[in-house]
């Protein structure tokens, strides 16, 4: 038995960041309901990734919204708005990711619900919060990143501002929501009453840097500086970076540099010992002109036997095809209606033992609304 299962989520959301929320619950046995539009269902659904699409839907509408059901119904229209409401009646949790005010208009805000059904968790994202002078900004990942300075810890020096290649906001802020909906049911073990979730997009990247911003704060207001090559953290010393070898890259995370330079017959590098931050520049660049010099597979020798921790920098060429990736079996193939198939990630949590894999995939539009119905109202 799957630790969710038996709780029913309805998800009213789109793109990413709800739906990632609503894919955890889902993968963990909660039986989630989308709540789509008619005709046109989550944006996401024509959200492309490399213009992928299968079954008329993104390759990422697909991954995302794997194990949950569809029901369509145009929140505008009072006929629809009264099932969803007798839906609600029977829902655990509710999850939204609307801007500021969307669900109050349509009567469907926290304390609307909470009249209908006062055990009813009711979790929500936005994308700066609910007040100041963003509050009707797009909630849009890469605006989010460039907003928070997060775009000014990546890449070397002279580099522009760098942007992560991943949806990090939308992601990390699905999980902080399923985060305070597990906190919630267990609070409503213990008052048997519903709570009102709320996390935004913005928040969450501040806490993500919260490393970074703690530095910002309590070291004058001096702002990040990249090394000038091989930058890998705006605020660590030498040798943390990134070097380039005779055929690929390298990483060194943390080391004393006297014991480094020993283990590379580099000694030369104890001299910055105790500036390897102020000579940061200084010491990667006679690193990198040493591990240039062999290939990275003679560098891993030689580190990984002196106990200093390093890795060779793998594409997905690379990392997939090893036995390192392989072994965590996470991936599985989810089968279409059509008879395609999607090979993707699996949930990462295991639970006494437990791999949790995915049996169906993304739910056609309105696939489940008659099945719904016919269940709840007859």
């Amino acid at each position: 038995m799957k630790p969710l299962e038996n709780l029913i989520v309805l998800e009213f959301c789109q793109y990413m960041s709800g739906p990632s929320a609503g894919l955890r619950l889902a993968d963990l046995g909660a039986r989630v309901i989308k709540i789509e539009r008619p005709d046109i269902g989550d944006s996401g659904r024509q959200l492309a990734v490399k213009d992928l699409f299968i079954g008329g839907n993104s390759i990422l509408f697909h991954t995302i919204n794997r194990n949950k059901e569809s029901y369509a119904a145009n929140l505008k229209d009072q006929t629809d708005l009264e099932k969803i409401k007798k839906l609600i009646l029977k829902a655990d949790i509710l999850i939204h990711n609307f801007r500021p005010k969307v669900m109050e208009k349509l009567g469907l805000g926290f304390e609307d619900i909470q009249l209908l059904n006062p055990r009813l968790i009711y979790a929500e994202i936005s994308g700066y919060g609910k007040k100041g002078p963003w509050k009707k900004k797009p909630g849009q990942d890469l605006l989010l990143q460039s907003i928070s300075g997060l775009t000014w810890l990546s890449g070397d020096k002279s580099a522009p501002p760098i942007p992560f290649g991943l949806s990090i906001a939308d992601y990390m802020c699905g999980t902080h929501l399923t985060q305070g909906i597990l906190a919630a049911l267990i609070k409503r073990n213990k008052t048997k009453l519903g709570s009102l979730i709320e996390v935004n997009l913005l928040s969450t990247l501040i806490d993500f840097q919260f490393e970074v911003i703690t530095t910002y704060l309590n070291d004058g207001g001096k702002l990040p500086q990249r090394a000038e090559n091989g930058n890998a953290h705006a605020y660590l010393s030498a040798p943390y970076g990134i070097y380039k070898t005779l055929d690929g890259y390298l990483v060194v995370a943390m080391e004393n540099l006297e014991y480094l330079g020993k283990n590379i017959d580099l000694i030369e590098i104890k001299n910055f010992v105790k500036e390897n931050f102020s000579q940061r520049d200084k010491v990667m660049e006679m690193l990198q002109s040493h591990f240039q010099l062999k290939t990275t597979k003679h560098w891993l020798l030689l580190l990984e036997s002196a106990k200093i921790w390093c890795a060779g920098v793998l594409n997905y060429h690379q990392f997939l095809n090893h036995n390192g990736f392989k072994v965590l079996n996470m991936t599985q193939e989810i089968s279409l209606p059509n008879q395609q198939k999607i090979i993707t990630t699996r949930c990462p949590i295991r639970i006494d033992g437990e791999k949790y894999f995915s049996k169906k995939p993304g739910p056609i539009l309105g696939e489940n609304t008659f099945s719904i119905d016919e269940e709840i109202f007859h």
